[in-house]
């Protein structure tokens, strides 16, 4: 098995698009995406909203029977054209509570004069959600535009697999649609099955059947959880596995593909990682002096959060850099791929994911 964790690696470009491009179609667009994955480079992590696209919700639906899933249209509020991006790709989302949070773009890449996320509600989140499915039409988000860290690599251009197959588990399901469509319009072989709690918990059911045969509708509720075997059907040897869904699911799928040096991995996660190989240390709050005790399997940043330090965050998984934090004191285990090691050595770290390397502990500018 090839493995591709996607949500762990820096995005080839701010659009996931080539230097010199050219009219594209959708069909060449995806193809274009997958030429400017090889070419990686290191991203500015946003801040603020300076030299960002002010974006007008120009249409709010709701997308699920269960009513937990709203659909955004977003439109540039000055009436330009939205940049370019390829399936994938997501939208960093600053919203006007300060909030950064991502969201995978879910409609055309064709489409120049808006953009389509969808977010499902979480009660007991960080409030991002809330916000999201509270933002009236009219309302204005910023963001520096598409990044792509889930990119599709097409057969011939970059990946040696014959087939697709995608694995989609609730809202798992934004960023596979674009995906569904390009491999359609490429005319390369793919199925899908699509799973989640119940029919009524599933966004998008009507645009996902419309695919007909190739996409497999199983819920819980109707058919019991899914087995790995359930989610990869045949899975021979040449296709590409492309997933985004819960953890459980995800970590299920690796197991079962262990070994299989035939078959391409790539996948996506909406949760923050597990941590591997942690040690418990300590962490001192310079502005209060508080000392906040991190356990060996618990992030920096699940920790601060836990003794209600107000520090900063958004993906939890070291990719937007939205929890960049000085370090006062301490050696830092660098764990991110956004850092450049000239921000290393100035003393910045990202507290979701990266540690104290030494017993000392570490001194945060919070």
């Amino acid at each position: 098995m090839r493995l591709f964790d996607h949500y762990r690696r820096t995005p080839p470009s701010a659009s996931g698009r080539l230097r010199h491009d050219v009219p594209l179609s959708v069909a060449v667009a995806a193809v274009s995406g997958l030429l400017a994955a090889s070419s990686r480079r290191r991203l500015a992590a946003p801040s603020g909203t300076a030299r960002t696209l002010a974006l007008t919700v120009a249409r709010r639906r709701v997308v699920a029977h269960d009513q937990d899933v709203v659909e955004l249209t977003l439109i540039p509020a000055d009436g330009s054209t939205v940049p370019r991006w390829y399936p994938g790709a997501h939208l960093d989302v600053l919203l006007p509570s300060g909030l950064v949070r991502q969201y995978s773009l879910c409609g055309s890449p064709a489409a120049v004069d808006h953009y389509r996320i969808a977010a499902r509600r979480i009660p007991d989140g960080g409030g991002g959600s809330r916000e999201v499915h509270e933002l009236p039409e009219g309302a204005t988000v910023h963001t520096h535009g598409p990044r792509n860290a889930f990119p599709l690599t097409v057969p011939g251009f970059g990946s040696p697999a014959r087939a697709f197959r995608f694995i989609a588990g609730g809202i798992g399901i934004t960023p596979i649609l674009p995906m569904l469509r390009a491999a359609e319009a490429l005319g390369i072989d793919w199925s899908m099955v699509y799973t989640g709690r119940s029919r009524e918990a599933l966004p998008f059911l009507d645009e996902v059947g419309a695919f007909g045969a190739a996409v497999e509708i199983r819920t819980d509720d109707e058919h019991g959880l899914p087995t790995a075997a359930d989610l990869l059907g045949d899975c021979p040897a040449g296709t590409a596995v492309y997933a985004c869904g819960p953890a459980p699911m995800l970590t299920a799928i690796r197991a079962a593909l262990v070994g299989r040096e035939d078959v391409e991995l790539h996948f996506e996660r909406f949760a923050a990682p597990p941590v591997v190989d942690g040690t418990p240390f300590e962490v001192t709050v310079a502005g209060t002096g508080e000392v906040v005790a991190v356990g060996a399997e618990e992030t920096l940043l699940s920790a601060l959060r836990r003794a209600g330090v107000n520090a900063p965050y958004s993906c939890q998984q070291g990719f937007c850099g939205t929890c960049r934090t000085q370090v006062l004191a301490g050696e830092v285990d660098h764990r991110d791929t956004l850092l450049t090691d000239p921000e290393r050595a100035a003393g910045t770290m990202l507290t979701c994911v990266s540690r104290a390397a030494g017993a000392r502990g570490l001194t945060l500018d919070l």
